[in-house]
């Protein structure tokens, strides 16, 4: 498609374009607003692919999607703005309203709403007033949540072991602290390489403090007893990394004592709010580190000559005290003398207590036992008892078996009486069939084998015949008359 083609009046400078079938033999094409749309949008693009762009910020919004849009303004006319959420993450200054910043991107349109703006990459704050602005913000911030209270600092050791540092490795910086060092008292010296400047920078120094918190007090690599974070000087620009939340947080955490020497003495960043120690420049935080060794070896000579200049001075001033106080003590073979006769004194008098005691205690035990009886005559005494108990005993045990035996006796012969051997003596006999169940006249059928036993033995029988006359007879006599249905003991009235 080919760009479009615009008339422009020269008096009014507005383009218009004829309508379809105004103009015969019009060959101009005909555009859809969709189609105009995208063909402004690769002018745009293609004319200003790369922008950079001076405003402040107003109208910020902050959308669910994780975009950023923002309105730039100067005093004659506005600019919108969007930032999209895979760049808004690596912003090196986040925008905030009425900021002044230099946004970096590429000009596209929107055709959802005719406009133009800017896609933005890069935020960094327009001018040192408005950084100043944004560091006297955060430090009050950062105050106020504790971070730079002097209870939090801890004091740096004199005699550091290892010393680790946090600094570019290819600057001057860590060549004059370890020429320093060297020159005051050599020790052991780690780097930690890091950036001091630009994007990432104040991630890198964070990591790098953490990283030496988290090495073991005992390994490999020795964790340090000291840290510094140093750099050399330049503009608030390029400190700016020194100012960021991320590396103020970790300084003020690290629980190994941190000495920041950022710039030149007239150069002040956060990080040496929150640091146990603030250096002017790198090499006076080496001179903070360690003490120079020729001074420290010359302040222990002479300390050791005052030590001993007082140990002789006070052993002398003993000496004096001690003769002093033995012209006051008698000799000691007098005293030795004196305790040894009242030791004597003593011992004799103890003896003679002792005696009078012991008398005493003896009278006491014979006059006690006067009124005991003989435990010999005790024990005779209760054996009787028990053994006129015991034959008590016995004897009553002997009168209730004897009761007993002739209850016993009494309820045998009750129990013959009433057996039925009794029965059988007097000439009555038991009649059973084979399983031992009694048999009588009723039941006593043809064939039936049956066990007769009398008095004096048994006899085997079998049935031959029925129930005879008689037994008949009898058992109608003994079997009780029915009474009719209707049989009425009051009887009847009609």
């Amino acid at each position: 498609m080919t760009d479009p083609i615009f008339d422009i009046d020269a008096s009014s400078g507005a383009g218009t374009r004829p309508e379809a079938g105004e103009m015969s033999g019009d060959n101009h094409p005909v555009f859809s607003v969709s189609e105009l749309s995208q063909s402004l949008k690769r002018v745009v693009e293609d004319a200003f692919a790369h922008v950079r762009v001076r405003g402040e910020v107003s109208r910020l919004t902050l959308a669910r999607s994780g975009h950023i849009y923002v309105t730039l303004k100067d005093e004659n006319a506005v600019l919108d703005g969007v930032c999209w959420k895979g760049n808004a993450a690596r912003l090196a200054v986040y925008p905030e309203e009425g900021m002044e910043v230099i946004v970096t991107g590429r000009l596209s349109t929107y055709g959802g709403r005719s406009s133009y703006q800017i896609v933005i990459e890069q935020v960094e704050m327009a001018g040192e007033g408005a950084l100043l602005k944004l560091l006297e913000d955060r430090r009050k911030k950062l105050l106020a949540e504790g971070l730079f209270d002097e209870e939090r600092k801890q004091p740096l050791p004199t005699l550091p072991g290892v010393i680790g540092v946090v600094t570019s490795p290819t600057g001057a910086v860590i060549r004059d602290i370890l020429h320093r060092l060297r020159d005051r008292f050599p020790c052991h010296v780690l780097l930690w390489p890091a950036n001091v400047q630009g994007d990432g920078a104040a991630e890198s120094i964070a990591a790098a403090i953490d990283g030496f918190n988290t090495l073991a007090p005992v390994g490999a690599v020795p964790r340090p007893d000291l840290l510094i974070i140093a750099r050399g000087g330049g503009s608030l620009e390029d400190l700016w990394a020194f100012n960021e939340e991320v590396l103020v947080r970790a300084a003020a955490e690290s629980d190994i004592p941190l000495i920041s020497a950022v710039g030149h003495e007239t150069d002040t960043t956060l990080i040496d709010f929150a640091s146990d120690q603030r250096a002017p420049t790198p090499t006076a935080a080496a001179e903070m580190a360690v003490p120079v060794r020729g001074d420290l070896l010359a302040q222990t000579a002479d300390q050791g000559v005052r030590l001993m200049r007082a140990m002789h001075r006070t052993f002398g001033d003993f000496e004096k005290d001690v003769a002093g106080l033995a012209r006051g003590i008698p000799e000691p073979g007098r005293i030795a003398d004196e305790a040894s006769q009242r030791l004597d004194d003593r011992l004799e008098r103890l003896e003679r207590a002792k005696d009078a005691v012991l008398n005493d205690m003896w009278g006491r035990v014979r006059l006690l036992g006067g009124g005991l009886v003989n435990p010999e005559q005790q024990i005779a005494r209760k054996q009787d008892r028990l053994t006129a108990s015991v034959r008590a005993w016995q004897q009553a045990l002997l009168n209730l078996l004897r009761q007993k035996d002739n209850d016993f006796e009494r309820q045998t012969l009750k129990l013959e009486g009433v057996s039925y051997q009794r029965v059988l003596d007097r000439g009555f006999a038991l009649v059973t069939d084979d399983v031992g169940t009694m048999v009588s006249a009723a039941t006593a059928t043809p064939g039936l084998s049956l066990n007769i036993e009398f008095s004096d033995g048994e006899v085997a029988a079998q049935v031959k015949g029925g129930m005879s006359a008689r037994s008949l007879s009898r058992q109608s006599r003994q079997k009780p008359k029915s009474k009719p249905s209707n049989y009425d003991p009051q009887g009847s009235l009609l």
